[in-house]
């Protein structure tokens, strides 16, 4: 089809918009990225300022009258290209929902996120929850103001939802938890009558300037840019994106257990390698923006868990790792290093939970998360509350509020509605990784011989490169055949399981 001159002039005011409006965006994330990374703490009033200053101006930019015209204009035109077509259809919904919220709201919600991440930081380093009661208040209260603002039907919590995994429900994931909830209990009380596997070996001293150049080898490896992209350090690991040639991902080491840097590294490279598969050509626009968050997370899920705690990649990985660490690997052997990176045991953290566990993480925070928003449970319960739900569902004490309710980062930041994701997202890796690996052979044939390259490319084919072209469910029927299946997730579990602890 071929542009009129008007309408190619307007498509072209419309990308320098939205083009601007991501300058402005990226600049605040490249703040944010410092504020988690290198920020000295005296810096941390000034720069809460500064990110909600830049939040406002693009909020305003976004939300102005003007775009809202030309948005309607080309949506009404009939010879925009069909990716021309997808991208003013999807900013003329985020420009709808967005001028919900003023530009006033929109500061103090970015004020408050700056100003409770370093209030939980001052609190993870004194144990105490206390000291990040009073802004997490102030958060919870904004965040059901947000969800008013969004509007919302039949649950509070489901506005906040739509912001991570559009059209997800409370409805839709107590369905989902209902389901893998019985199966994932099972598996697990079968595992404890068990013996156990022995990882005794992980824990010792692992220096950390090893694990370090261990972990850029990793990253490397399965494919992460390094001339488009870098590793830092941070308290809680994390990906960022400034645009798909700059992507930036942190890990943190612990030099007493090696499980803590390897599998955040490769977490977060999972993230990364999206970021880094997105469109350029599409800066700014939504085609060159991920799908969802549950998307998001069934890559870091699917390199993370389905590559990286699989006997197949590890096998030529492995001795390269013996090498550096002989000390305390050369006596063991893949085979049991491999049940060890996979062994089962309820636990405390989130991010060191096994596959099988680790979905009770999720389904306690998504319960406290819906009971805050609805106003059933209030901030000044959480610590006791968590630690009942800790008790009821793994069988574990939690011994204080740092490997407690002080573990994740995301609620200082606002995230109420992202920790489902988590569980979706391993949903869809077992699904994205089975599907893969039944249409191109060569895939598992490469993994065994230690090479991601054609994964990555069956993942930049099928996932990375329609951006947001199509919802969660819709991508995942076109990349597979089918929608969400939680069988595939459930099969792998057991296939893995019942070799592991000859069930």
């Amino acid at each position: 089809m071929t542009l009129t001159k008007p309408t190619r002039d307007l498509y072209a005011a419309y990308v320098d918009r939205m083009q601007k409006i991501a300058d402005i965006k990226y600049s605040a994330a490249v703040l944010e990225w410092d504020q988690e990374t290198y920020l000295p703490p005296k810096g941390a009033t000034a720069r809460s300022r500064q990110l909600a200053s830049l939040s406002e101006i693009a909020h305003e930019w976004l939300t102005a009258p003007g775009l809202g015209d030309l948005l309607q204009e080309l949506h009404g035109r009939g010879d925009l290209e069909e990716d021309q077509h997808r991208n003013i259809e999807l900013s003329l919904e985020d420009y709808n929902k967005g001028k919900k919220f003023s530009p006033a709201f929109i500061r103090r919600l970015s004020e408050t996120s700056s100003r409770s991440f370093h209030s939980w930081l001052r609190a993870r380093a004194a144990n105490s929850f206390l000291l990040f009661k009073d802004d997490l208040q102030e958060m919870v209260t904004l965040k059901k103001e947000e969800a008013e603002l969004a509007g919302y039907e039949q649950h509070p919590y489901n506005a906040l939802l739509d912001n991570f995994e559009k059209d997800c429900t409370t409805s839709l994931l107590d369905q989902v938890f209902s389901t893998v909830r019985a199966p994932l209990k099972e598996l697990l009380d079968r595992i404890a009558d068990r013996p156990g596997v022995d990882d005794s070996f992980l824990r010792g001293n692992f220096p950390r300037g090893l694990q370090w150049d261990f972990g850029l080898d990793v990253i490397r490896q399965l494919g992460f840019d390094f001339e488009a992209g870098r590793q830092d350090l941070s308290e809680h690991p994390f990906t960022t994106s400034f645009n798909a040639r700059d992507v930036r991902i942190t890990t943190r080491i612990d030099e007493n257990n090696f499980s803590h840097m390897t599998w955040s590294c490769i977490h977060e490279t999972g993230h990364a390698l999206y970021e880094q598969g997105l469109p350029p050509e599409y800066y700014g626009l939504p085609l060159g923006e991920f799908t969802s968050l549950g998307i998001h997370e069934s890559q870091s899920r699917l390199w993370e868990n389905n590559v990286g705690r699989s006997l197949a990649w590890w096998k030529p990985v492995y001795p390269r790792l013996q090498a550096i660490f002989p000390k305390r690997l050369e006596a063991v052997t893949v085979e049991q290093f491999y049940k060890a990176i996979n062994k089962v045991t309820p636990s405390l953290i989130r991010t060191e939970a096994d596959e099988v566990s680790y979905h009770f993480h999720i389904m306690i925070r998504y319960e406290l998360e819906k009971q805050l928003i609805e106003a059933s449970l209030s901030v000044a319960d959480i610590p006791g509350c968590w630690k009942e739900n800790y008790a009821a569902w793994l069988g574990v004490d939690v011994p204080d509020d740092k490997n407690g309710c002080l573990q994740d980062v995301h609620w200082s930041h606002g995230s109420f509605g992202y920790f489902p994701t988590y569980s979706l997202g391993s949903f869809y890796a077992a699904q994205f990784f089975a599907s893969a690996v039944y249409q191109d052979v060569s895939i598992g044939q490469a993994l065994r011989g230690g090479n991601t390259a054609p994964l990555l490319a069956w993942l930049r084919t099928h996932i990375h490169r329609h951006g947001r072209r199509y919802p969660s469910e819709q991508l995942c029927q076109i990349a597979t055949g089918k929608s969400l299946d939680i069988r595939f997730f459930l099969d792998y579990l057991l296939d893995k399981y019942v070799i592991i602890y000859d069930l």
